[in-house]
């Protein structure tokens, strides 16, 4: 077996090694991340900074999204959407991709160091520990609580981009943070509806295996409708404008929308739909915020 591995893995193409990166997961990350940093500044940001900046955050990402692919090699083996992953086949090594995500680390951290300020080089050093090994490592496979508590890591990228521009922390990016921080239990939760029998197999204790649908379709209805009140605390704190409350609220009332069917039964498949929009309107919510940054409507 291990000849076998061996041989597969020498026939990994530069596509089994962007797949390591999450790319997917890594964009969406970036596009709060550069949102951040056009937030922090009326006057533009440096193409440096946004550049190297965006690139050396992205590239720590990818390092911890490979480390997540090497401690996770055995379950995603045992799950449909993640059994053809590098790893999980055979076409990349372990210790290759151990290798690979050293190599993004370093590249990200000299990057930001050189580019950007101490502060958001230790700051995205940190985000890529706590994805990395606090929440892969450990909590993922100790508490049906793990996503919300390992959640903070995958909200650091607007904070990140805000403090590659500024140089310092404020009130506003640590409310961007709390936005994505509410958004992913809802998020995620769906999906883990939608995968509860893969997660069961797999022994991870995602909250739908460990308190079962119902109590997790509650819980998807409470945090959402949290989100939608801290969705529009940036309007109560004069960060945005009217443009920017009024899709607040449309989108979030979409969301609540999702989750009531979901809660409900209501809908056929509503778990991987309240997921599927869930992208769509962390996405929408951030480019609308961003808009009307540079185009405030105000009373």
């Amino acid at each position: 077996m291990a000849i076998l591995l061996a041989t597969r893995s020498q026939r990994a193409s530069w596509r089994d090694y962007l797949e390591l990166t999450k790319p997917k997961v890594v964009v969406l990350m970036l596009i709060t991340s550069l949102v951040g940093m056009f937030l922090a500044s009326r006057a533009g940001v440096p193409w440096t900074v946004l550049v190297f900046g965006n690139l050396g955050i992205g590239l720590c990402a990818g390092a911890a999204a490979a480390v997540n692919h090497v401690v996770d090699r055995r379950i995603d083996a045992l799950m449909a959407r993640t059994r053809r992953r590098p790893l999980a086949e055979g076409r990349v090594a372990p210790a290759a991709a151990l290798g690979f995500a050293l190599l993004l680390a370093v590249a990200g951290m000299a990057l930001l160091l050189t580019f950007t300020n101490p502060l958001a080089a230790w700051l995205t050093l940190a985000s890529l520990l706590g994805y990395a090994v606090i929440y892969t490592g450990f909590l993922k496979r100790a508490t049906p609580q793990n996503i919300v508590i390992g959640g903070l890591a995958g909200a650091a990228p607007p904070l990140l981009g805000w403090v590659a521009v500024s140089g310092q922390l404020s009130a506003e990016p640590l409310l961007l943070v709390l936005i994505v921080f509410t958004w992913t239990p809802p998020h995620f939760w769906a999906l883990a509806i939608h995968r509860k029998a893969e997660y069961a197999k797999a022994e991870i204790p995602m909250l739908p295996v460990t308190h079962g649908e119902a109590y997790t379709k509650l819980h998807i209805l409470l945090y959402t409708l949290a989100l939608l009140a801290v969705s529009l605390l940036p309007y109560a704190i004069h960060m945005s404008g009217l443009l920017y409350l009024a899709c607040a609220l449309i989108l979030g009332g979409r969301f609540l929308h999702w989750a009531w069917a979901l809660y409900r039964d209501s809908k056929p498949h509503a778990a991987i739909l309240t997921f599927k929009f869930s992208i769509k309107y962390l996405f929408l919510l951030f480019i609308v915020l961003l808009v009307d940054h540079y185009l405030p409507l105000t009373l």
